[in-house]
């Protein structure tokens, strides 16, 4: 395993991280998730992703219970929760949503004891809130950060804009500021962190915690023949994750990758976690797997990097069309 530095903070993270979206609760039960954790944690991943929002508070609560039993060295691994959408879904009363610093207290307490856990490495705002003002956030979060109750607070689908507003406050009151952003990253998903972000890396130095590399399974080849029982894109209230993807002939550039990766002896989804990683500016690319043989294939995309020279990813850009253009100047 591969560990990088959290932008420039001291922490560090396996390149290769588990996360629990979509699987904990809806695709696998506390068994399959023990033994994914276990099969992760093996293999050197020491971040596990989680959020309120994610199965409505059982996916936090699932993996609390899986820490437990492990009773793993609590210094050997990192975990982080989310806040923003609240866990009651539909039952969401004013101030059980968004980034107030009542909610963002209250959802930091209530995902400590879901997680069964003393204290949060990483908590991230799961998006921006534009009715709260930005001093409010950085200042909650600074406070919990000085409680103990978290070492590291971060962004996830932030824009540049709003993170650079959120270091400015945190500079002018003399706070801890973001340090680590968790934008979406697959072939199919680029301008954030290869264009948008960039000024970013380059004067505060934020990590980065990507999510879906493989595009929610796109960019395995699993529904290159239609949609199976029992995937991500076959889930009840999950019609628009399908949408998102199964549109604009992206299945046809799936197939022309798949080429590809056979040409090079390794699986389409080792191929493509193997891009993203490829990418200095990626701190950890969040894995999501249901069964013990998609992870391990997954885990595999380390050993596939050194085959991404300049001419197969040239290859890649000419298949997917989506580099980002950058400005001349």
């Amino acid at each position: 395993m591969e560990y990088r530095y959290m932008g420039r903070t001291g922490l560090q993270l396996s390149v290769l991280s588990f996360g629990s979206w979509v699987s904990f609760h809806k695709q696998i039960d506390d068994k399959i998730a023990d033994e994914l954790m276990g099969i992760a944690y093996d293999n050197g991943i020491n971040f596990f992703d989680n959020a309120e929002v994610y199965a409505l508070g059982q996916s936090e609560e699932m993996m609390g219970r899986v820490l437990k039993k492990k009773n793993w060295d609590r210094s050997s691994y990192v975990v982080s929760s989310k806040a923003f959408w609240g866990w009651r879904g539909t039952e969401n009363k004013p101030n059980q949503t968004g980034l107030s610093r009542k909610h963002l207290t209250e959802a930091c307490n209530e995902a400590l004891q879901r997680l069964q856990l003393d204290y949060l490495d990483l908590y991230f705002c799961h998006r921006p809130d534009k009715k709260v003002p930005i001093e409010e956030v950085v200042w909650t979060m600074h406070q919990l950060i000085q409680q103990g109750k978290v070492l590291y607070w971060g962004t996830s689908e932030w824009s540049g804009v709003e993170i650079m507003e959120a270091h400015r406050v945190a500079q002018q009151y003399g706070l801890i500021g973001p340090t680590v952003e968790q934008p979406q990253y697959n072939l199919f998903e680029r301008q954030k962190l290869e264009n948008e972000f960039l000024m970013i890396f380059n004067t505060v130095g934020m990590g980065t915690t990507i999510w879906s590399p493989l595009a929610s399974g796109l960019l395995s080849g699993k529904y290159n023949d239609g949609i199976p029982e029992g995937s991500r894109f076959a889930l009840e209230g999950f019609d628009w994750l399908k949408d998102r993807w199964i549109k604009d002939g992206t299945v046809d550039k799936v197939k022309q990758l798949a080429v590809l990766a056979k040409e090079l002896g390794v699986s389409l989804a080792e191929l493509s976690i193997a891009w993203c990683i490829s990418n200095e500016n990626v701190t950890t690319a969040i894995l999501g797997a249901s069964r013990k043989e998609q992870l391990l294939q997954n885990l595999g995309a380390l050993g596939v990097k050194e085959k991404l020279t300049s001419d197969v990813k040239e290859r890649i850009d000419q298949i997917v069309q989506t580099k980002p253009v950058l400005p001349e100047y």
